[in-house]
């Protein structure tokens, strides 16, 4: 894809002007622009210091080639729900890592867009924009290039991206609330997080949309208004409404073989086209099996 800005009377100066200010352009993507010589004046390379004048066309080739060799490429099905030049949404099934690791090398959703990303001949670095847990379902949303994946971090620290999760909780909850409390590493532990004042603060709304008493949980929705790792958990255990099936925050549950939680719904401005994009993945069956019952 590539960016294009047309100089009026009102925005000239130089080059480097024009892209830091009107196209956004950070300083690091700005190196590696010069680096691939991507910075073009009227279809003609040119240097970030050269003056603009009115009327003249500033274009960044945002298509060049990047390794990936750090991921190994991987055959896996990916339940695509959109994608475009820009960016592609995923609707990831429980127990798949987003990224690969020392236990997940091969078996990662990165594997598998890599592997995806080559049969196409796009030769592009994995950037997820979003991350959600191994055993949480839903979206995951990977940017194609660097620009589109620092325009939608910079929506989710300004508020604009919006992260909607459904979740089945212990016990009967009833109604909405805020739940306010600062999220940290626990002690001694490279995976648990918990509620600690010198923490970061974590903002989670939530709202009841079925109760079932016979079984004593709770189907909710959550939206996130701050990304902490572990946050809807967290905060669910910390008010006394832990995630059903969630062995690391409370206990294994007869009805749910993972900690029930979806990531059901993105909504966030389209970085190019400025549109607002809403995206949903249906509940996964193990979700849908429970929170349907009668």
């Amino acid at each position: 894809m590539n960016l294009q800005y047309i100089a009026d009377s009102s925005h000239l100066g130089t080059v480097k002007d024009i892209l830091q200010k009107k196209l956004h352009i950070s300083h690091r993507l700005l190196t590696t622009l010069k680096r691939v010589n991507g910075i073009y004046k009227n279809d003609k390379p040119c240097l970030v210091n050269d003056v603009v004048t009115f009327g003249d066309k500033i274009t960044v080739f945002l298509d060049y080639a990047e390794d990936s060799h750090n991921i190994v490429p991987i055959p896996m099905h990916l339940s695509i729900l959109y994608e475009d030049a820009c960016y592609i949404v995923i609707n990831k099934p429980s127990g798949i890592p987003v990224h690969p690791s020392h236990l997940h090398y091969t078996d990662s959703l990165s594997n598998g867009l890599c592997y995806y990303f080559q049969s196409q001949n796009l030769h592009k670095k994995i950037r997820p924009v979003n991350r959600i847990d191994k055993d949480t379902s839903g979206i995951v949303i990977f940017a194609k290039n660097a620009y589109i994946q620092e325009c939608l971090i910079e929506q989710m620290k300004h508020h604009v991206f919006e992260k909607t999760y459904i979740a089945i909780c212990e016990g009967i909850l009833e109604g909405e609330g805020v739940i306010n409390a600062p999220i940290a590493r626990k002690e001694n532990s490279i995976m648990e997080r918990c509620i600690d004042n010198k923490g970061e603060i974590a903002i989670t709304h939530y709202q009841s949309l079925k109760a079932f008493p016979e079984k004593n949980y709770s189907v909710i929705k959550c939206q996130l208004e701050t990304g902490r790792t572990h946050q809807i958990r967290v905060h669910m255990k910390y008010i006394g409404h832990p995630l059903l099936g969630d062995t690391l925050y409370s206990h294994s549950s007869p009805f749910i073989a993972r900690q029930a939680l979806h990531s059901y719904q993105v909504t966030f401005r389209h970085p190019v086209t400025q549109e607002q994009v809403t995206y949903t993945a249906p509940l996964p069956e193990d979700m849908k099996k429970i929170s349907q019952q009668n």
